[in-house]
């Protein structure tokens, strides 16, 4: 039961070596590791290849600059075992994890595990989940809110179902656009309370600067999904205000009733479902960017 960790490596001399121990050095060791170097210009990929002489299960691939899409496609592409999983190596996991996930992966296609974001920011918060098996895809993505934790790297795959499936090249938000396409071919998703992925905030990176045409993309990424609700139109709908404050193009949202009366929405998420109904999506759009600009010119 062999899995794959694939581990796209640019720019991170400082974090790499925390990133590679904590998979290393996991109590599950039937596992081989692809550093894929990205053409980072720092001292990464000599880190790296001194990685891959100090244990034969780590392989390095060098590649010149392509970005975070094409360096996991490249790791996919020399993956051999039967599961896949992606760590970011300014990231990593806490003990025991890969022992724990993959008790839950053998009768499953993916498995989701708890996830610690932003770590080391003020916004840092944890978020775990009940264990479950799903087999409608559907009630996952919207039952378990995916749409706001699509990401690739806190979740193990059944490698087939990257047959035909690849992280689209040159976009920020890859993960929302790849994880439906996987879900379609999976035939049962679990999510489970054990393992632990440390995502570490950082500044200087890719999401960090996202700008109004990576939030487009995103934009994009969310309407062309099929499963939709009112949680999850009004999350889209944050992305579309965002979209217009930043480009004020035309919104392409499609207008839709909301239910404001929904359990557990914030004060803010019932006012723009409110607001939605009464007076439409570029409506909103528009006054939210008005109130954030006199917010700015208040200071």
């Amino acid at each position: 039961m062999k899995i794959s960790i694939i581990i796209p490596v640019y720019l991170v001399e400082n974090t790499l070596n925390r990133c590679v121990e904590s998979v290393v050095e996991q109590s599950f060791q039937d596992l081989e590791v692809i550093l894929v170097d990205d053409g980072s210009p720092d001292h990464s990929p000599a880190l790296c290849d001194e990685w891959a002489e100090r244990d034969g299960r780590i392989v390095v691939v060098h590649q010149p600059n392509k970005g975070l899409s094409e360096a996991r496609n490249t790791g996919i592409e020399h993956a051999q075992g039967e599961y896949i999983t992606f760590v970011d190596s300014d990231d990593y996991w806490a003990a025991g994890t890969l022992e724990a996930v993959m008790a839950v992966m053998e009768d499953n296609d993916i498995v989701e595990f708890p996830i610690f974001r932003f770590y080391g920011s003020p916004q840092q918060s944890l978020l775990s989940f009940t264990p479950r098996i799903y087999e409608d895809k559907e009630a996952y993505w919207l039952n378990e809110c995916v749409y706001q934790h699509a990401y690739a790297c806190n979740k193990f795959y059944r490698r087939e179902l990257f047959k035909d499936v690849r992280f689209p090249k040159g976009n920020v938000f890859e993960d929302i656009q790849t994880l439906p396409l996987l879900l379609q071919k999976a035939s049962r998703v679990a999510t489970t309370d054990r393992g632990l992925y440390f995502y570490c905030w950082n500044e200087h990176g890719i999401t960090a600067k996202a700008d109004g045409k990576a939030l487009t993309e995103l934009l994009n990424a969310h309407l062309r999904t099929e499963w939709m609700d009112d949680r999850y139109y009004l999350c889209v709908l944050n992305v579309q205000i965002d979209v217009y404050e930043r480009t004020e193009a035309s919104p392409i949202l499609s207008p839709r009733r909301v239910n404001p009366f929904l359990a557990g929405l914030s004060l803010a998420s019932r006012l723009k479902a409110i607001l939605v109904n009464v007076f439409g999506v570029e409506q909103v759009c528009h006054l939210f960017r008005t109130i954030h600009q006199w917010q700015k010119k208040l200071g």
